[in-house]
């Protein structure tokens, strides 16, 4: 069990890999209650409603944009459902820095390399906007922006607070629900966007390696 706690980290530490900082082996840990959520962390999320976690693999829609297919996953120990949280480019953000409720992020998941992103095209189940993967560390686009809301009183993203995901570009909300495809293995879920904030577009973060928040932004939250 500990060998294999190991590997995992070793994973994730080597795929963290933006600027401005290196993560620790003593952050390496599953998350606990109120732990800050910050730049270069690698999560999951979990749909509050379903409990499956927001998940991708090299598989294409058969429909819409024929993008990398992005799904809703029962199982809790799978290794494509980790996201690294990103800045928008061309930010001063970098590795450490807490994420206050407003802000526009990027998800990369960690497998493939390529953003969480949404657009016109229909979703396949439901006929909501679609969520894919595209692009890659190299490519990304304005389709890949969406804004943290966080629901209740909470300044900054911790692990225990309920957030929404709104798409920048189509102002769909990230969204899953009950709806399963038939022809996936494992009875995994749509995840699509869905423009009305609804009990399903709720989400939280979940296992991942959390980076601390580095000592510049730790001083600054303190001086406020």
């Amino acid at each position: 069990m500990a060998m294999a706690f190991f590997a995992l980290s070793l994973i994730l530490y080597l795929s963290l890999d933006m600027e401005g900082g290196s993560p620790s082996f003593g952050s390496a840990a599953p998350a606990t209650e109120g732990v800050e959520i910050t730049y270069g962390s690698t999560i999951k999320l979990m749909h509050e409603n379903t409990k499956f976690r927001l998940h991708s693999h090299e598989v294409p829609y058969g429909s819409g944009s024929g993008q990398q297919s992005v799904t809703g996953f029962p199982q809790v120990d799978d290794a494509n459902s980790y996201w690294i949280v990103k800045p928008e480019p061309d930010t001063s953000a970098k590795s450490g820095d807490p994420i206050p409720s407003g802000t526009i992020i990027r998800l990369q998941h960690m497998k493939t390399r390529r953003w969480l992103h949404s657009h016109l095209h229909a979703s396949p189940i439901s006929g909501n906007l679609e969520v894919s993967c595209y692009g890659g560390d190299t490519q990304s686009d304005t389709g890949d922006y969406w804004r943290l809301i966080i629901e209740g009183s909470g300044k900054t993203w911790k692990q225990d607070q309920r957030v929404r995901l709104q798409h920048v570009d189509t102002t769909g909300y990230l969204h899953s629900h009950n709806k399963k495809y038939q022809r996936i293995a494992g009875g995994q879920q749509e995840v699509c966007g869905v423009r009305e904030k609804q009990a399903d577009n709720i989400w939280l973060a979940a296992e991942g390696v959390y980076l601390p928040v580095n000592d510049s932004a730790a001083g600054k939250s303190s001086s406020m």
